[in-house]
C-alpha cells in the first residue's frame, strides 16, 4: 500500500472557506493516469494538482473529477503554495513543467505570482442560446478558450439567472461574464459557468484572467489591474500585463493536511 500526502488549499483568498479549493499530491514518481483520475474523483474538488520533482523544478499536473486539464490557475497556486511552504521553504522561485509549457511562480512575502501566457480572443456573433442562457444580450462577445460575455454592469454580473438548458447548447466548454467593478479597489469583476458538468459555477478562475486581463488593460488603458470574481465564495485576483505574458498574483491559505493510501 502506497501512502501519498495530500494538501487542500484554498487559493486566491487570504482567509479559509474562500477562494477556490484545491488538492495537492506530491508524488515520488507518476502513478497510471486512471489512479490520478480516481484520486481526483474521491477528493470531488475543481481540481487536483499532483507533481513530481524534476532538475529543474516540477512536473505539474491537473485533473478535474472528470479529465485531465491543460492548464488550470488556482491549483497552480496552491500548488506552489505548498512548494513554498512545506516542500521547498528555501526557495523563492518554482519552474512547472505542463500541457501549457513552462509555469514560473515567484513569491514575495505570502504573495505568489504566477506567469501565465496571455490567452487570445476575438469577437463574434452572439448566439441565440448565450441571450436565452443569460437572459440578457451582452454588450460585447468574444470567442476564446471560453466564451467571453461583456455586460453592462456589476449588477447584472451578481444578479445572473440562468437558463442551463440553453447554455448546454454552447460548443465551447464554460463561459465567463465580466463587467467594469462598481468597487473601486478593483477595475473588473467576473463570474465562469461550466454548464456541462456538475460543478456549474467555478469559485475563482485563475486561466480566466489570462484572457480578462488583456482585454480590460486594453479597454482601461493600464497594465497592471485589480479583479474580484463573484462567485459565492468569491476570491481576488491581480493581474499585470508583460508582453505577450500575463503575471496573476494571489494568496492561499492551508486547510488540511492528509494522506491517501493506494494499493
Amino acid at each position: 500500500m502506497q501512502s501519498i500526502t495530500l494538501y487542500h488549499a484554498d487559493a486566491f483568498s487570504t482567509c479559509l472557506f474562500s477562494g477556490n479549493p484545491a488538492a495537492v499530491c506530491p508524488l515520488e514518481q507518476w502513478l497510471e493516469d486512471d489512479i490520478l483520475l480516481k484520486i481526483a474523483k474521491e477528493n470531488n474538488l475543481s481540481e487536483t494538482a499532483f507533481i513530481v520533482a524534476t532538475v529543474e523544478g516540477y512536473h505539474l499536473r491537473w485533473f478535474s473529477p472528470e479529465q485531465e486539464m491543460l492548464l488550470c490557475g488556482h491549483a497552480t497556486l496552491a500548488t506552489a503554495f505548498v512548494v513554498f511552504n512545506f516542500l521547498k521553504p528555501e526557495l523563492s522561485e518554482i519552474q512547472f513543467q505542463s500541457l501549457s509549457g513552462v509555469l514560473t511562480v515567484t513569491r514575495q512575502n505570502a504573495l505568489l505570482t504566477m506567469d501565465f501566457p496571455q490567452v487570445a480572443y476575438s469577437p463574434c456573433p452572439v448566439p441565440e442560446y448565450i441571450i436565452a442562457g443569460l437572459k440578457l444580450k451582452p454588450v460585447e462577445f468574444y470567442r476564446s478558450q471560453k466564451y467571453l460575455a461583456v455586460l453592462e454592469t456589476e449588477r447584472e454580473i451578481r444578479n445572473l439567472s440562468l437558463d442551463l438548458r440553453a447554455l448546454a447548447e454552447m460548443d465551447l466548454s464554460g463561459i465567463v461574464v465580466t463587467a467594469k467593478s462598481d468597487d473601486e479597489q478593483y477595475d473588473f469583476v467576473s463570474r465562469y459557468f461550466t454548464p456541462k458538468i456538475p460543478r456549474i459555477e467555478d469559485a475563482v478562475t485563475g486561466a480566466t484572467h489570462c484572457t480578462l486581463a488583456p482585454y480590460w488593460g486594453l479597454r482601461l488603458n493600464k497594465t497592471k489591474l485589480s479583479a474580484k470574481q463573484l462567485s459565492a465564495r468569491g476570491g481576488e485576483v491581480r493581474c499585470e500585463l508583460r508582453g505577450d505574458r500575463v503575471f496573476l498574483s494571489g494568496y492561499a491559505v492551508l486547510y488540511m493536511k492528509g494522506e491517501i493510501f493506494v494499493q
